[in-house]
C-alpha cells in the first residue's frame, strides 16, 4: 500500500483528488495526498477531506507505522469509507507558515555551521539545536537571516542517489534525523548559493518569500547544545 506524495515535487499544490485505501491508525489511508506527514522535525498538515456534501477535518498527517510508503490522514468524527473519492485541501495559511520557517531554518544552518541535534518547525515558531559549546551573538544572526532573506536567493530540491549521499557525508547536518535509506534516491534541499543537505520538508521557492522572521531566544540547553527558535514578525 502506497501513498502518492505530491507535496515533495510541488509544495505550493494545495489540493488534489483522492481516493480512500483503508482505514486504520486513528484515520484513513489514501492513494495520493498534498499533505505532508509529520517527519524531519515539521509538523503535519492539517485540511479537509470532502466528497459532495460531506466534509471531514484532517487534523494530522502522519507516515503510516503498518505500511511504510503510505500516509495516515488523522480525521475529526466518523471516518470516510473505504473506496470513497474525495478531494484533500490543505490548510493553507499552517501550510505557508511551515514553508517559511523550513526554509528560515536552512539560512540557519548556513550561519551557524554546527550539526543540528534537534529542530521543531511548528504554525506558530521554529527552532534548532546546535551542537556546540560556542556562545551565539543573536545580533549578529538576526542581521544574516534579514541579509539572506533580502538577498533573494532561489531555493530548489534535486535527486540525488545514495552512493552520492555517500560519497558527501558531509552534505548530512542533523545529528537526530538521517535521510530515509531503501528508496534509491535521496531528496536535498538547495538554497542558491547558501545551503545545500538532504530534505523532505516544504519550502519557499525563494528566501525573499520567508518575509522578516525574528531571533526570539537563544537558548543554553545543555553544556554541547545552543538553542535557536525563530517567530515571525508582528
Amino acid at each position: 500500500m502506497k501513498t502518492e506524495d505530491l507535496f515533495r515535487e510541488d509544495a505550493t499544490l494545495l489540493a488534489c483528488d483522492a481516493t480512500i485505501m483503508a482505514q486504520g491508525e486513528g484515520g484513513v489511508l489514501l492513494d495520493r495526498t498534498v499533505c505532508y506527514p509529520l517527519g524531519g522535525g515539521q509538523a503535519g498538515d492539517t485540511g479537509w477531506l470532502i466528497a459532495g456534501e460531506q466534509r471531514w477535518r484532517v487534523t494530522d498527517t502522519r507516515k503510516s507505522k503498518e505500511h511504510p510508503e503510505a500516509i495516515v490522514h488523522l480525521i475529526e468524527g466518523d471516518l470516510p469509507a473505504v473506496g470513497t473519492a474525495v478531494h484533500v485541501e490543505v490548510d493553507a495559511a499552517r501550510r505557508q507558515a511551515h514553508r517559511r520557517f523550513h526554509t528560515a531554518t536552512h539560512l540557519l544552518c548556513a550561519l551557524l555551521p554546527y550539526p543540528v541535534d534537534g529542530c521543531s518547525i511548528t504554525e506558530g515558531y521554529a527552532r534548532l539545536d546546535f551542537h556546540t559549546d560556542e556562545p551565539f551573538d543573536k545580533e549578529a544572526i538576526q542581521a544574516g537571516l534579514d541579509r539572506l532573506v533580502a538577498e533573494a536567493h532561489p531555493v530548489g530540491h534535486r535527486w540525488i542517489s545514495e552512493e552520492e549521499l555517500d560519497a558527501n557525508p558531509g552534505l548530512v547536518r542533523s545529528m537526530s534525523v538521517q535521510p530515509p535509506r531503501g528508496l534509491g534516491r535521496i531528496r536535498v534541499l538547495e538554497v542558491d548559493g547558501v545551503d545545500l543537505q538532504p530534505c523532505g520538508g516544504t519550502h519557499v521557492g525563494n528566501t525573499a518569500e520567508i518575509g522578516r522572521v525574528v531571533v526570539t531566544k537563544i537558548e543554553k540547553k545543555s553544556a554541547k547544545t545552543r538553542r535557536v527558535v525563530l517567530g515571525f514578525a508582528a
